[in-house]
């Protein structure tokens, strides 16, 4: 059995402590997402609280750990008798790949033994193994958006379904939800991220001593795994019985109505949408008061559960990252406050409890770091990390979006550019993004889900039936008895019901949308400067990223000024990233076209070899112009057999008409910048020769 690193032993990270134990206390939290650069122990963290989790008793034998005391009585593995074998186990962890499939997590449904033997067969999934325990998804921020519904509503009902044409099934699914992911990889949709109770972000210390407890620590771990954590022990042993003592005492916590409508109040001051803040913060509130031993809920109580319940619901734009204005935390706390509070002063940690630290007692082996120290063992932080301030308000998240892109934030220019280039390069600033038409790519592809092009998969609505390839997934039941009818006699039927065998067997083809990657290749140069046109273009641009995270396309940015192109930002998931890249992009200089198509067909060639399943959609925003550089038309035979669409930048009483010959060199279809802002434009499918 592999010896997981003591929970008590991470050196610092308080708030992800606290929010992991909030939720190990009351199953009504809803969870934790847990967002945050790579190497800074997430996952450690959360496989130490699975240790320390109390054990379960389970029915003998029963594959969805029905408890004896209570078992399910939808259990498929039911009925259970009241006198049922019980069986002590450890805590589940269960973690979720990010390939997984819909019926790896939910559970699939044996339709070819259900209409060929007439047996009704589940084989269950993760969130069967996850009850009454830990689900941990880690890169939550990649699973396909379908896989995170089901998640969420398993986490929000307790209960999973799975219906299958004519057969159901459902089982109890109650667990721990945690979720990691790097937001540099791509962010949740804003309705995803308000299904998660709690989130904290975590970044890694620049302190030196904090950094060097922490290798010090993971050091004597890998060293010796059960020498370390017997050294931990005591620590992880209170932990674990306080734990149990405040799931005890949960019942018994009074929220007094005056406190409730502080809760309220502090939502409403946020502007959070619907009253999922509202449940969540009282929930985590009751939670922590538990934890701290008090049968009522107080201000610090209410004060911790909104810096953990809040911050990701107030999302307005999808650009902007979560974060929470403290000072208007406290204010709207004082301005809805009762009376003095009682219990001692207020601050992160005020309480009468001795022990302030959410994870338990720390003293530490070696020494003590503090309590602002380097978020775990695993910390490996990468050159644009910094220390996590003590609030994640808009004033102190470098995440990108609208409040965090300034010029300081500007692309360096290109090295080979003559300084009198370089030193012309101006950063313009986008307006607000505004809805453009939905740009398409013919025909019908295979790639992953999502909201632009014509595709087909496990999703959307059927549109004809085939014999299955290997296992049938889904099977098209009308298509199948069709099969089977005329060959009843000879089967020797007999009676009510078709006789029907493998071979009978047709799966349903579905039709829905798929998501693309739009490589946005963007002239950068003094002729977009020159005109002052290069606003009008970012806040095009910004809109098309808008469009493109609402369609759930991967995107990319390639720019080109002065002596060639740049590949500003590689394929991602991340258009909040695309966003900030874009809005730091300078301008100046000559105007090589070649170049930034060439780069465009480089970076497509790559990307093709990665996913060969996900489609381009090439959007040129230019005027047209090539001042330097090679051949244009060489160039734009390289994208002939890509979907493009060119964005006209060209603009005044007189025009050239440059890009209206770009895009018929191109096969490409052409969007005048000035139409994208207009509204009810018909839809422009991408049309490719061959």
């Amino acid at each position: 059995m592999i010896t997981a690193y003591p929970f008590s032993a991470v050196v610092g990270m308080d708030d992800l402590k606290l929010a992991l134990v909030l939720n190990a206390v009351s199953a009504r939290v809803g969870g934790v997402l847990v967002r945050g650069e790579k190497g800074t122990a997430k996952s450690t963290i959360v496989r130490a609280l699975a240790a320390q989790l109390p054990p379960v008793d389970v029915v003998a034998g029963c594959r969805f750990h029905c408890d004896p005391a209570a078992p399910d009585p939808a259990c498929p593995d039911g009925p259970h008798d009241a006198d049922a074998t019980g069986a002590r186990r450890p805590a589940a962890l269960v973690e979720l790949p990010v390939g997984a499939t819909e019926d790896r997590l939910v559970g699939a449904l044996d339709l070819e033994r259900a209409l060929a033997e007439g047996v009704k067969a589940f084989e269950p999934g993760l969130l069967a193994a996850a009850h009454r325990g830990v689900l941990y998804v880690d890169e939550v921020n990649l699973l396909h958006d379908h896989l995170v519904d089901l998640l969420l509503d398993a986490a929000a009902l307790g209960v999973c379904y799975v219906e299958r044409e004519t057969v159901s099934v459902r089982h109890a699914a109650r667990f721990l939800l945690v979720g990691t992911m790097n937001p540099e990889e791509g962010e949740l949709r804003p309705q995803l991220l308000d299904r998660f109770g709690l989130t904290v972000e975590v970044r890694a210390t620049r302190v030196p001593d904090e950094r060097a407890e922490v290798v010090r620590r993971r050091l004597a771990f890998d060293a010796d795994p059960e020498g370390f954590a017997a050294r931990w022990a005591g620590e992880e042993a209170a932990l674990a019985g306080r734990i149990v003592r405040a799931r005890a005492a949960l019942a018994a916590v009074r929220l007094p109505d005056a406190r409730l409508r502080q809760i309220t109040a502090v939502c409403a001051g946020f502007e959070v949408d619907g009253m999922r803040a509202d449940l969540v913060t009282a929930h985590a509130a009751i939670a922590h008061a538990a934890w701290q031993g008090r049968q009522e809920v107080t201000a610090e109580d209410v004060r911790v559960a909104a810096r953990l319940a809040l911050p990701h619901r107030r999302r307005r734009d999808p650009f902007d990252a979560p974060g929470l204005d403290e000072q208007r935390l406290e204010q709207l706390l004082s301005d809805t406050e009762p009376g003095p509070e009682p219990e001692g002063p207020d601050g992160p940690e005020g309480s009468p409890d001795p022990d302030p630290d959410p994870g338990g007692p720390d003293p530490g082996p070696d020494s003590d770091p503090g309590p602002d120290s380097d978020p775990g063992p695993d910390s490996d932080p990468g050159p644009d990390s910094g220390p996590e301030p003590e609030g994640a308000g808009p004033s102190s998240d470098p995440g990108p979006g609208p409040a965090s892109a300034s010029a300081q934030d500007a692309a360096p220019p290109e090295p080979d550019e003559p300084s009198s280039v370089r030193a012309a390069g101006d950063v313009a600033t986008a307006g607000q993004p505004y809805r453009v038409p939905v740009l398409k790519v013919a025909g019908i592809g295979a790639g992953a889900a999502g909201r632009r092009s014509r595709g087909r998969g496990d999703r959307g609505r059927t549109v004809e039936a085939r014999v299955p390839r290997e296992t049938a997934r889904s099977i098209h039941l009308p298509a199948t008895l069709l099969a089977a009818a005329p060959y009843q006699r000879e089967r020797g039927r007999r009676g009510r019901g078709l006789l029907i065998r493998r071979d009978d067997l047709r799966e349903a083809v579905r039709e829905g949308r798929e998501g693309n990657l739009v490589l946005f290749v963007v002239d950068a140069s003094g002729s977009m400067g020159a005109r002052k046109r290069m606003a009008v273009v970012k806040t095009a641009v910004l809109s098309l990223l808008l469009d493109a995270y609402q369609r759930r396309d991967k995107v990319g940015l390639v720019t080109f000024r002065g002596a060639g192109a740049t590949l500003a930002l590689p394929p991602t998931s991340s258009v909040e990233a695309g966003a900030a890249r874009l809005r730091a992009l300078p301008t100046g200089g000559r105007t090589p076209l070649a170049e930034g198509l060439v780069k465009a067909a480089e970076v497509l060639r790559v990307e093709r070899l990665r996913d060969p399943e996900r489609r381009p959609l090439v959007v040129l925003v230019t005027d047209g112009r090539a001042t330097s550089g090679g051949d244009v038309d060489r160039a734009a035979r390289l994208l002939r057999d890509v979907a493009t669409v060119v964005v006209d930048c060209e603009s005044g009483p007189v025009r050239l008409g440059l890009a209206v010959r770009l895009a018929g060199r191109l096969g490409a279809d052409l969007l005048p910048l000035d139409t994208l802002g207009e509204l009810g434009q018909a839809v422009r499918d991408r049309r490719k020769a061959g």
